[in-house]
């Protein structure tokens, strides 16, 4: 077995006490115990993991230090858009109606039309909760449309207004 210096078991100790976050707290445990002689089963049992992982925190810390022992950030799943197709979408978009592209009758965008739009335009399909993810990717904020009566009366509705307000706040309380 390694024997480790004090600095290193103190730099261990010290990274206990501070960290937050419990994956790392239970890494630098095994580490912290290995470098106090403890056998690998006996780890395992102790924090809870298999001694094949409390083998493979150990190797890592051994050739990569405490730097190996954080883990990477996952990439993640491709796009299905190319940064240049995502760049004509948000055009598109902010630039036009969805009458102005096809969609006869259509004003606003919607998510489902903006999938219908990316199917048309690139053949991807995408479900509307996948579409609604990609505009906040794109810095596009997503509401829902408020409708107004086309054939309402703004003097009918000033009015209203109007009595309504006195209705609300009666002179003498």
């Amino acid at each position: 077995m390694k024997a480790y210096g004090k600095e290193e078991i103190g730099t261990i100790r010290q990274l206990l006490r501070t960290t937050k976050n419990t994956v790392m707290y239970r890494k630098y445990l095994v580490i912290r115990l290995h470098m106090e002689g403890i056998t690998n089963k006996k780890i395992a049992s102790m924090v809870d993991l298999d001694e094949h992982t409390v083998g493979i925190y150990i190797k890592t810390y051994k050739r990569l230090g405490i730097e190996g022992l954080i883990p990477k950030k996952s990439p993640g799943r491709p796009r299905f858009l190319t940064k240049e197709q995502e760049a004509q979408l948000y055009k598109t978009i902010k630039e036009n109606t969805p009458e102005a592209v096809g969609f006869d009758g259509i004003k606003n965008w919607t998510a489902k039309i903006a999938c219908l739009w990316v199917e048309k335009e690139f053949g991807v399909q995408y479900a509307i909760n996948g579409m609604l993810d990609l505009f906040h990717r794109i810095n596009l904020s997503y509401t829902r449309p408020t409708y107004v009566l086309a054939k309402a009366d703004p003097e009918e509705q000033e009015r209203f207004k109007n009595s309504f307000e006195e209705k609300k706040r009666p002179d003498e309380w």
